[in-house]
């Protein structure tokens, strides 16, 4: 067991670290290719026939055309054969896992292992064309069909901009005060600074026919029922609302929080050193958010930062570069053990308390391969302890105000291959329906594909 506390309460404080640090901490953490980098990497490409490359694109991006024409010089060639099948692939460039997707595939693993650098090249192509505020994209003649979107992040805005592309008028309803979903409001800041989540939304509402409707959350402002009748066809992309609980004893006291929650409020401080934030941090989770709120805890000035996550390395769902990307930034990785009891500091004399501490058991797989504990326990000191084990779809709002609710598989929405829901003229995609993967670029293509379907379902 670890040692107790020797403080009188929790260590946790805004302004740990001076202005200019956090400035640095919290820059790009992969600043951009120049113009000579990245002619030296296009060069580097093969520009295979059957790319694999390609196949391993969940948005089908021809990815040797575009590269092809960053060796030419032919930039805005390039950014049109990224957007037209993947209109966020700014962000995507930025955000995606390459690493296990296009760059796994490509064929330099096989002599060298040293893919082609393909998400900063597709950065490079897709920045000049932002930067020069240039808008490819033209609208076809208007169909007089109006189509309403839940949800303004990444499904949402890529089925927004092809309805409007194909000439549907298209209104987008969002609860919070600005569109991006995630990549505005979930996404570790250090991957997408500068604003880029919102001129990525400008660019794509640049085309025109899309009107934003924010501060509309649905159950409460609208409902499916209302849309439908206010509408040629809905759309859902609802992403996930509900946060897992660590089924622990004291999980509800004062220091738990969620770390998607505070990656938000991280995402849109003006200034972050008034951010308070705890000196020792344990996180409880092995994905993406994981990561991305224990590095960032860590940059803020935290002195100590844990994940805990229940089984090993190979099943996190962080990928391997993440993980090493985190323990690079001083971020020790507990595997094999899991929460059980959190202690705490009373608050105030009163019966509120703040977490001191977390009581965790090693688990380990039985015969059968299922999770269970050892018995075994130890305890690591906490000032906070963030929940990042998942999130899960609230379908309430599905629920109320309707006769006819929507079919739903594991808790999700279900949907067929054109990502049609179970009522006519409502199609759904991204993290809310069954199946869905915690990729932007995979809620682009389900957003890509259901456009496409609600087109032919408004014509025919």
């Amino acid at each position: 067991m670890a040692g107790k506390a020797t403080t009188d309460g929790p260590d946790i404080g805004t302004g740990r670290l001076a202005v200019a640090e956090l400035a640095a901490n919290f820059d790009d953490v992969k600043p951009p290719l120049d113009a000579n980098q990245a002619l030296i990497e296009a060069s580097r490409c093969y520009f295979c026939h059957d790319a694999p490359c390609i196949e391993a694109c969940p948005t089908g991006i021809d990815i040797p055309n575009f590269i092809r024409k960053i060796a030419s010089g032919n930039l805005m060639g390039s950014a049109l054969d990224i957007l037209e099948p993947n209109i966020m692939g700014g962000a995507c460039a930025r955000v995606c896992p390459t690493e296990v997707l296009c760059e796994d595939a490509c064929v330099r693993n096989a002599s060298e292992r040293k893919p082609v650098r393909i998400g900063a090249l597709q950065r490079h192509a897709t920045d000049w064309l932002f930067e020069r505020r240039i808008q490819p994209f033209a609208r076809a003649p208007s169909s007089g069909k109006r189509v309403a979107i839940v949800g303004g992040g990444p499904a949402g805005l890529a089925c927004a901009h092809r309805l409007a592309m194909l000439g549907h008028g298209v209104d987008v309803y969002e609860a919070r005060d600005k569109l991006g979903g995630l990549n505005e409001y979930g996404i570790a800041a250090y991957k997408v600074p500068d604003e880029f989540a919102q001129r990525e939304v400008d660019f794509i509402l640049s085309l025109g026919g899309i009107t934003p409707h924010c501060c509309k959350a649905f159950g409460r402002d609208i409902t499916l029922t209302g849309l439908r009748r206010s509408h040629d066809a809905v759309f859902l992309g609802l992403g996930l609302a509900g946060v897992n609980a660590l089924r622990a004893e004291g999980e509800d006291m004062a220091g738990v929080e969620d770390a998607v929650a505070y990656i938000a409020r991280l995402r849109q401080a003006a200034n972050k050193a008034s951010l308070a934030v705890g000196r020792k941090v344990v996180v409880i989770g092995g994905g993406n958010t994981a990561i991305d709120i224990a590095v960032q805890s860590k940059r803020l000035g935290a002195e100590d930062v844990t994940i805990v996550y229940r089984r090993g390395s190979k099943q996190m769902g962080a990928t391997a570069h993440e993980q090493e990307f985190a323990q690079t930034n001083g971020v020790k990785i507990k595997h094999w053990a899991r929460p059980v009891r959190l202690l705490g500091w009373p608050v105030n004399g009163g019966g509120k308390r703040h977490v001191r501490e977390i009581e965790c058991e090693y688990t380990q797989l039985d015969d059968k391969d299922r999770l269970t504990g050892t018995g075994d326990r130890f305890s690591l000191l906490a000032d906070t302890v963030f929940k990042a084990i998942g999130q899960i779809f609230l379908p309430d709002p599905l629920r109320a105000g309707g006769a006819e609710p929507l079919d739903l598989s594991a808790g999700r929405i279900a949907v067929n291959d054109d990502r049609a829901a179970s009522l006519p003229g409502v199609f759904a995609g991204g993290d809310c329906i069954a199946g869905g993967q915690d990729l932007t670029v995979r809620a682009v293509q389900d957003g890509k594909t259901a456009a496409h379907a609600i087109d032919r379902y408004l014509r025919s």
